[in-house]
């Protein structure tokens, strides 16, 4: 199979790097029992980035490699290290390279040396207990989970940065004017559709210096598939004129240099977007006897319509220097009337979703679906394994509104709740009217919002309700032993091996004087 050489459109697949998860850890120092929480935050995902480089001229490379990664963030540690960044991935692509979704719609048009565009946001990392830690919250026994980066595919298309554009059939001699008027050297021969892809040539014609490109195949019908040409109509888009190069010698039967005019005005017309585009016109191949009489004979048609006509020969250089300057007007002059830009670096980044409300709330056959920015990045950053992680994230949906926003809508408890995506939501149960904060009163890494199932936070109320009505010389132990029930408390601190991430200053970890 052969392997292309030229590409100006492909699908790539990017993902960002995830961000490192925050650390929950607790400093441990001899003679320092009540250390704090010294957790460090996890480092942010590495991002996709496309950079336009002018020394790339085509998409190849994403042709052979269309999937690319960015590097994850590392996680955090303790003694307050934080994780390291992760690594961004700069893909170089052409100048002209426009980047649109898999719907269609233009997200950036990379025009520019060094243009950068972030296609794809890396992951923000988790924050650990040590950026948790609060006037309220002075240990906590949790730490945020790193972000998933952005996963998307995109389209490049690439549209060649050109001043003057070359149409014409197959065979009209635009590859030849390119090698004659600057010294690109495409393939050249006597046969249709020798050129396959299109060609860029540097021309320089008094103080002014610009690029010529030829657009292959433009045939009839060519904007409705056939041929090449609609493949490659998008070349001419970013084109300050158009050079209509017509062939005076085909001998091909039906065809006239007016009627070549009207094919290819018709499929430019077909295209859109190029109607006001200065033309000029070059009846080419008058080095050959019969082209020349064709050229003088149907000139003054050319002229009665407006257009501006040269006649010129690739072959023996014959009126290319006055193409070259009249291309050199146009080009001048286009580029005078643009409003001059100072010369900066360019970052195009994702736009963040501004305005409207933080979260919306639908009801659905599912139960209750909640969207918004905030809450589905809360619920990626929540270990769900860990409970007061959990009641962190409770307190914060509350505090946005979702619960008030739910109880207005009707939502009663016991109704499915889904924060996310369809495909990839987290379900919750909604117990509206639960006081916030309540993990603050638990050991860390437990909330007794959500303790109810355990056997061991039940003896431990039971346990705590006797203690207001004990006698004197009763120790917790001893409230227990009435009760009937063994005392959690008690028995995590008999153990021989009690390192089980707390320390001294929890509730419930004091031993009785008379114990001690």
């Amino acid at each position: 199979m052969a392997v292309p050489t030229f590409v100006d459109r492909v699908t790539l697949h990017v993902t960002a790097g995830r961000g490192g998860n925050g650390v929950a850890s607790v400093h441990r120092e001899k003679f320092k029992p009540l250390g704090g929480p010294d957790g460090g935050n996890g480092g942010p995902g590495g991002s996709v980035i496309l950079r336009v480089d002018p020394s790339v001229t085509t998409l190849v490379d994403f042709h052979h490699s269309p999937h690319r990664r960015a590097q994850n963030g590392g996680h955090g540690a303790g003694a307050h290290r934080n994780g390291a960044h992760g690594e961004d991935l700069v893909l170089s692509v052409p100048d002209g390279t426009v980047v649109s979704d898999t719907r269609g719609r233009v997200l950036a048009d990379l025009v520019g040396p060094g243009t950068e565009m972030v296609v794809a946001e890396g992951g923000r990392g988790g924050l650990g207990n040590a950026a948790l830690a609060s006037s309220k919250r002075k240990a906590p026994g949790f730490a945020l989970l790193g972000e998933p980066g952005d996963d998307l595919d995109v389209t490049l298309e690439l549209k060649v940065v050109a001043d003057i554009g070359l149409v014409g059939f197959p065979s009209a001699g635009k590859s030849s004017l390119i090698a004659a008027l600057s010294r690109a050297r495409p393939k050249i021969a006597d046969y249709p559709f020798t050129t396959l892809v299109p060609n860029l040539g540097v021309v320089t014609a008094g103080d002014t210096t610009f690029t010529v490109a030829d657009v292959p195949g433009l045939i009839e019908g060519a904007s409705e598939g056939r041929g090449l040409g609609h493949d490659f109509l998008r070349h001419v888009e970013r084109c300050a004129a158009l050079v209509h190069v017509i062939d005076t010698a085909t001998l091909e039967p039906g065809r006239d240099p007016l009627g070549d005019l009207d094919v290819i005005e018709r499929e430019l017309a077909s295209y859109g977007g190029l109607e006001e585009r200065p033309r000029l016109v070059v009846l080419n191949k008058v080095d050959v006897p019969d082209g020349r009489d064709l050229a003088d004979i149907v000139r003054e048609d050319f002229d009665a319509r407006g257009l501006t006509v040269l006649t010129v020969s690739a072959a023996s250089h014959e009126g290319l220097r006055e193409l070259s300057f009249a291309m050199a007007e146009i080009v001048a002059r286009a580029r005078a009337e643009k409003p001059v830009a100072e010369a900066t670096r360019i970052v195009l980044r994702p736009r963040e979703s501004a305005g409207g409300p933080e979260f919306t709330v639908r009801q659905t056959g599912e139960g209750w679906r909640v969207r918004g920015t905030k809450p589905e990045r809360w619920v990626r950053q929540t270990d769900f394994s860990n409970d007061e992680a959990v009641g962190f994230l409770a307190d914060r949906l509350n505090r946005l509104g979702v619960e008030d926003r739910l109880l207005e809508l009707g939502a009663e408890e016991g109704d499915t709740v889904l924060i996310g995506e369809a495909d990839n939501a987290v379900v919750f149960d909604f117990r509206p009217m639960v006081a916030t904060g309540a993990e603050l009163l638990g050991r860390r890494g437990e909330d007794s919002r959500f303790e109810e199932s355990r056997p061991a936070a039940v003896r431990r109320r039971q346990i705590d309700a006797a203690m207001a009505t004990k006698e004197p010389h009763e120790t917790r132990a001893d409230v227990a032993r009435r009760l009937g029930v063994d005392d959690p408390d008690e028995t995590v601190v008999q153990r021989a091996d009690p390192d089980w991430g707390w320390t001294e200053d929890d509730p419930g970890s004091e031993q009785p004087e008379d114990e001690a």
